[in-house]
C-alpha cells in the first residue's frame, strides 16, 4: 500500500477524492426520501357524487393507483391508463416522475404518493398529489385531457430572502422564461430542463421546468408560463419557490435540489499570476497544503478499511454459501463439481443457453453417462435479491419431490459460483404452444385437459400433501413446462412463500410476481394466501381453454381483457365462444363447460369465495361435484390509445428475458418490484 501510495501525488489523490465526493453527493441528492408537497381535491360538475367505501368506482380507483405502481419503473418516468373503461365508474390517473431521478426513486414516490392521495382525498373523486419528485392525478371518467391549464394549482416559497431583490427578480425572469422554452422544446419524451445560473460570486441559482408528456410543445409552453406567472405573486425576492399544477411544475433554490448533468470545471487562465494575485495564491496553498495532508491521510485509512471490508463480506458470502450448503444437502440431492458443470456445458457456451430464469441464465448440459441436464446458474451483478431466491428455490426444491414439479438433480457453491441442476424438460414450455398460431394445434383437448389437471395437482400437492405449505406466488404458463409425454411440471420457486403450520395468510411489503395472474388482493395491498395461487390457476385455465394470453384484448368487447371477456360470455350464455377455434371441431362439452365455470370461480375478486385446490381437484375428477354460480372478477380494462409510454402486454414484477425457452421465458415489460398500497 505505501509503495502505491508513493507513486501517486497528493494533487492527483485530492482530486480523485474531491472528484469521488462530488458525485457521491450528486447521488445523494438524486436518492433521497421523496418528500410530500401539495395536494388539491374536487369532485366532478357533472356528478355531485363523492367518494364513499365499498363502491364500483373505490374499487376501480384502487386498481388504478396499483396500476400506476405497477409501471413505476418504466424508463420515461410517466404513464397514464384508464380503468373499467367506457362505464360510469370508470377511473383515469397518470403519474409523472422529475425527469432526473432513477427508477427507483420514482417507484417509491408512486408508491408513496398513491397510499398519501386517499388519506387527503377521502370523499373526492378527482385529485392531484404533488411530492418534491413526482405526482399523480386522477379523475372520475374515461376521457383523460391534456390540462395545460392553472385548476387547480398550489405554490410553495421559502420563508427567507435574497439581497439585491430586484436584481434577482430579473434574473429569475430571464432564466425561467429561458427554462420553459426549453423543456417545451427537448425533442424528447420527457419534457424537463434544468437550469444553474451565478447570482453572486459565491452564490448558485438552480431552477427546473417539466411538462407531462401528454401535453403538445405548445400546451407545455402555456403551462409553464402560467405556472411563471404565479412567481411575483408568491415567490418574489425569496431564496426558493415552488409552483405545482396539474400538468407542470416549475421551481428555483439557491442549493442543487436536482441531479445536474455538468461539473463545475476548473481551469489555470482564471487565476492571475501577478500583484494581489499571487498573494491570493500563496494564501491557497497555505490553506490547500494542509488539507491535501489530511485528505491523503483519510484516503489511505479509507483504502485499509475498504479492503478490510471485502474480506468480511468474502467471508460472510462463504458462511452464507455453507447455510444454503447444509440446507440443500438435507434433501435427496448431489453436489456436482465446478469442472463437470463446466464440461456439460461446455463452458457455458452461448450454443448451450437456453434462457433465462428468474435469477439467472439456463443452460443446457449432458453429463458423462449421457443424460441431459438443465444448469440455472446465478447472474453474479443481479444484487441481494437475486442471491435470496437463489437460496430460497435451492432449499425449497431440496425437499419437493412430484410428478408435476420440476426435480432438482443437484447443485454447486463453488468460489462465487452459485449453480442449481434440473432434469431437462425436452417441451419447453406451456407458452411456446400455447400462444404460438401454429404450435398449438399440437395442444388437443385431451392434452389441455390433462395440463390443466396436472397443474392443479402440482399446486395441491404444494399447499396440502407436501412436507412444507407453499404458495408458489409465479404461477403462469411460461413457468409451466412440458415433458415429451406433455406432462405438466410447475418451475421457478424463487418467489415462493412457506407458511408454518395453521398459517392461512400473510402480507409483505415488496410484491413480487407477474402482474396478470396476480390476485388482486396480493397487487393493491401485498396480501397473499393460497387464494393467491387459485387465481393465478384459474388466469392459466381461461388462458388455455382459450389460447390467448391473459392481457389479449377483444375488440368485439370494447377492448375487454381475457378475463372480462370470459365473464361478459358466461352471463350472455355464449361461453362456448371462449374455446379456441383450433379446438371447436374435437372436444369435450362438459369439461369445456366445467373448466371454464372452474376458471371464473378462481379468479372471483374476493379470495374468499375462490375454491381450495383440493376442491378444484374434486372437479376436475368427479362430476357429481356441484359448483356454485361465479361472482364477477377483479376487471383489467386499460386504455389502449395512450402514448408510447403507455405499456401494454403482460407486465412482469420479476425481472425475466423474453424469449420462449426449454427453462422458463416470459414476454412481458420488465418491473423489478412493486410495494403494495
Amino acid at each position: 500500500m505505501k509503495m502505491m501510495m508513493n507513486k501517486i501525488s497528493p494533487k492527483i489523490l485530492c482530486l480523485i477524492l474531491a472528484h469521488t465526493l462530488y458525485w457521491s453527493c450528486l447521488i445523494h441528492i438524486g436518492e433521497s426520501t421523496p418528500t410530500y408537497s401539495e395536494h388539491a381535491c374536487t369532485n366532478s360538475t357533472a356528478s355531485a357524487s363523492t367518494l364513499s367505501q365499498d363502491t364500483t368506482y373505490l374499487a376501480n380507483l384502487n386498481l388504478l393507483l396499483s396500476y400506476l405502481n405497477s409501471n413505476a419503473t418504466n424508463d420515461a418516468g410517466f404513464h397514464q391508463t384508464t380503468v373499467a373503461t367506457g362505464t360510469q365508474d370508470a377511473s383515469t390517473g397518470l403519474f409523472q416522475c422529475r425527469g432526473d431521478i432513477t427508477a427507483s426513486l420514482c417507484r417509491e414516490c408512486v408508491l408513496n404518493a398513491s397510499r398519501e392521495v386517499l388519506k387527503r382525498c377521502p370523499q373526492e373523486k378527482q385529485a392531484v398529489i404533488w411530492y418534491d419528485v413526482c405526482w399523480i392525478r386522477y379523475q372520475d371518467s374515461s376521457i383523460f385531457l391534456p390540462n395545460p391549464g392553472i385548476v387547480p394549482s398550489t405554490s410553495l416559497q421559502s420563508s427567507e430572502t435574497v439581497r439585491e431583490a430586484e436584481r434577482f427578480n430579473k434574473l429569475l425572469a430571464g432564466v425561467m422564461d429561458a427554462l420553459a422554452n426549453k423543456a417545451a422544446n427537448s425533442g424528447s419524451v420527457k419534457k424537463f430542463a434544468t437550469a444553474e445560473n451565478n447570482f453572486t460570486s459565491s452564490e448558485t441559482l438552480y431552477s427546473l421546468a417539466q411538462c407531462t408528456p401528454d401535453l403538445s410543445a405548445a400546451d407545455c409552453n402555456t403551462c409553464l408560463r402560467s405556472a411563471i406567472g404565479f412567481f411575483p405573486q408568491c415567490c418574489s425576492g425569496k431564496r426558493g419557490g415552488a409552483v405545482f399544477l396539474p400538468s407542470c411544475i416549475v421551481r428555483f433554490e439557491f442549493y442543487p435540489f436536482f441531479n445536474s448533468t455538468t461539473r463545475p470545471s476548473i481551469s489555470t487562465d482564471q487565476v492571475p499570476l501577478s500583484g494581489k494575485g499571487k498573494k491570493s495564491i500563496i494564501t491557497i496553498i497555505a490553506i490547500v497544503g494542509p488539507i491535501s495532508v489530511v485528505l491523503v491521510v483519510f484516503l489511505i485509512g479509507f483504502c485499509f478499511l475498504r479492503n478490510k471490508a471485502k474480506k468480511i463480506k468474502k467471508y460472510l458470502s462463504l458462511q452464507r454459501q455453507d447455510s444454503v450448503r447444509n440446507e440443500i444437502s438435507k434433501g435427496e440431492t448431489f453436489q456436482f463439481a465446478m469442472v463437470e458443470i463446466k464440461t456439460a456445458t461446455n463452458n457455458f457456451s452461448d450454443e448451450n443457453k437456453i434462457g433465462r430464469g428468474g435469477f439467472g441464465e439456463v443452460y443446457m448440459g449432458t453429463l458423462n453417462d449421457g443424460e441431459k441436464i438443465a444448469v440455472k446458474r446465478l447472474i453474479g451483478n443481479l444484487g441481494q435479491g437475486a442471491e435470496e431466491q437463489f437460496k430460497n428455490e435451492a432449499k425449497l426444491m431440496a425437499k419437493l419431490q412430484h410428478r408435476n414439479l420440476v426435480r432438482l438433480l443437484g447443485f454447486c457453491l463453488e468460489a462465487e459460483e452459485k449453480i442449481l441442476i434440473y432434469e431437462y424438460v425436452t417441451n419447453k414450455s406451456l407458452d411456446f404452444f400455447l400462444f404460438d398460431e401454429d404450435k398449438k394445434n399440437l395442444l388437443d383437448w385431451s392434452t389441455r385437459y390433462k395440463i390443466i389437471s396436472g397443474i392443479a395437482r402440482g399446486i395441491l400437492y404444494l399447499h396440502e400433501d407436501s412436507r412444507l405449505k407453499i404458495i408458489h406466488r409465479d404461477l403462469k404458463a411460461s413457468n409451466i413446462l412440458l415433458d415429451d409425454h406433455m406432462i405438466p411440471k410447475i418451475s421457478d420457486f424463487g418467489m415462493a412463500k412457506v407458511f408454518v403450520v395453521d398459517q392461512t395468510h400473510g402480507n409483505t411489503n415488496r410484491i413480487v410476481g407477474t402482474y396478470g395472474y396476480m390476485s388482486p388482493e396480493y397487487a393493491m395491498h401485498g396480501q397473499f394466501s393460497f387464494k393467491s395461487d387459485v387465481f393465478s390457476f384459474g388466469v392459466l385455465v381461461l388462458e388455455i381453454l382459450s389460447g390467448k394470453r391473459n392481457n389479449f384484448f377483444y375488440q368485439s368487447h370494447e377492448g375487454a381483457d381475457l378475463l372480462s371477456y370470459a365473464w361478459e360470455l358466461w352471463k350472455e350464455g355464449t361461453f362456448l365462444e371462449l374455446l379456441d377455434p383450433t379446438l371447436r371441431n374435437s372436444f369435450s362439452r362438459n369439461e369445456v363447460v366445467r373448466c371454464i365455470h372452474m376458471g371464473l370461480l378462481c379468479v372471483q375478486e374476493n379470495p374468499v369465495h375462490r375454491p381450495t385446490m383440493a376442491t378444484i381437484v374434486l372437479m376436475l375428477n368427479s362430476y357429481s361435484a356441484i359448483l356454485p354460480p361465479p361472482q364477477q372478477p377483479a376487471l383489467y380494462n386499460h386504455n389502449r390509445t395512450q402514448s408510447s409510454t403507455t405499456t401494454t402486454g403482460e407486465h412482469q414484477f420479476h425481472q425475466s428475458m423474453p424469449n420462449s425457452s426449454q427453462w422458463s421465458a416470459n414476454d412481458g415489460s420488465m418491473i423489478t418490484e412493486v410495494y403494495p398500497r
